[in-house]
């Protein structure tokens, strides 16, 4: 039975734990928002469970900051970024650029830019634009494409990397 505030790993993802993963290694995440300047270290699971508050609190850290707008953001996502973090380097703060995007913001967006989807998973919590200091840009697009989670782009000239839960796809040099 979970534990109050935890949510069990089935009904957070909707996969099936396996019986050698029953209990997997914790996981966490180190972030600061920059255009917030909020920071958060979150052990958002452990003990087989997603942690509810520690969810939330990383919801209000990702939201859209044009507006405070929070939106459920996919533990997938959670997930793929806990993997990334932990093998470029699990001591250093990711920096968040980019994470929810309310429909607003994103129309907002793509009138300034070609380079914003019309239907963006940031608008479903599921795409994230991210940097960490002191990681080389490509060794972290590298990293992020071994990982095989969902689409992953460059942005070299921005200085940030792209990551979503969507399929499996690549862009940028």
């Amino acid at each position: 039975m979970a534990a109050a505030g935890a949510l069990p790993a089935k009904a957070a993802t909707g996969n099936i734990l396996t019986p050698d993963s029953a209990f997997p290694a914790d996981k966490s995440l180190s972030l600061l928002n920059l255009h917030t300047g909020e920071s958060l270290k979150s052990t958002f699971f452990s003990d087989g469970q997603y942690h509810h508050e520690e969810i939330h609190a990383l919801n209000i850290l990702l939201r859209d900051h044009r507006n405070d707008q929070t939106h459920m953001m996919d533990p997938r996502l959670l997930d793929l970024l806990h993997r990334v973090q932990s093998t470029v380097s699990e001591n250093k703060q990711i920096h968040i650029i980019s994470a929810y995007r309310s429909p607003a913001t994103n129309e907002l967006l793509r009138k300034n830019s070609n380079k914003v989807a019309k239907k963006s998973y940031h608008m479903q919590g599921k795409a994230i634009d991210i940097r960490v200091p002191g990681v080389n840009i490509k060794h972290l697009h590298q990293a992020a494409l071994s990982m095989k989670g969902g689409g992953v782009g460059l942005y070299s000239r921005s200085n940030f990397v792209h990551l979503d839960v969507g399929r499996v796809r690549r862009w940028g040099a």
